[in-house]
């Protein structure tokens, strides 16, 4: 078992709790998009990789979508399979996915590349199962969001003054701690993200930097930081 999967075994019962809560991360900033882009998903047979405690995959099937989603911790597919046992969950690392060649619809990745160790081996992999005529959906950290794990600065009276980045170029891993949850989170260039879906020969169709709506600052103010710095991206890429 290698250190990070350690890591998650060990934060598994502190991220239920956090996604059991109000995260305005997915809630008011990520979950308005992905939702829109997979409104269509009935029939389909949807793959989603690094699926935790199987949130986003209790979602799909709820629009119809047959699904399936992988993750190499035990202890929170356990907690997948009491919470929606219609589902499929299967113990695996991305970066070797027990599937044939296009056998996925969609194939979904939401905010799990930063803690697949190589995640060249994963995109592959999530291309190489996704059939002709299929689309990928990536949201990940704006790469320079992951250059400062701590956030932001502050000045002597707490407020926010700006977000370092530093060290851009480099790929490299670090532990994160919040809400007695410690994992590893990888930095990678957003160029060299790019580089390895172009070099599947996938298609770019849409890229968004996803902001919160008026109604959700007011629900939520901590949110309107993100329309100062947008931390997070949504791709879809399809497979032509």
């Amino acid at each position: 078992m290698d250190s990070e999967t350690s890591l998650w075994i060990a934060s598994a019962d502190a991220w239920v709790e956090f996604v059991d809560g109000i995260d305005p991360n997915r809630e008011y900033v990520l979950d308005p998009v992905m939702d829109a882009k997979t409104d269509d998903v009935e029939g389909l047979r949807v793959l989603d990789v690094g699926c935790g405690e199987g949130r986003f995959c209790r979602k799909l099937s709820e629009r119809g979508a047959l699904t399936v989603g992988i993750d190499p911790t035990v202890v929170l597919l356990e907690t997948a399979r009491e919470r929606h046992p219609g589902g499929e969950y299967v113990e695996s690392g991305a970066e070797s996915l027990p599937f044939d060649d296009e056998s996925f619809d969609v194939v979904v990745s939401y905010v799990s590349l930063c803690d697949i160790p190589d995640y060249r081996a994963g995109i592959s992999e999530m291309s190489r199962v996704l059939k002709p005529g299929g689309r990928m959906l990536i949201a990940l950290h704006n790469a320079f969001a992951t250059t400062s794990p701590s956030g932001w600065l502050k000045d002597d009276t707490g407020r926010k003054t700006v977000f370092p980045v530093d060290n851009y170029t480099f790929e490299w891993g670090s532990k994160v701690k919040w809400r007695n949850i410690e994992i590893v989170n990888y930095h990678r260039p957003m160029g060299d993200y790019m580089k390895e879906f172009l070099k599947q020969g996938l298609r770019l169709t849409s890229y968004e930097e996803p902001l919160p709506s008026p109604e959700h600052v007011m629900r939520h103010p901590v949110v309107q930081d993100y329309l100062r710095v947008p931390i997070f991206v949504v791709m879809e890429w399809k497979k032509d």
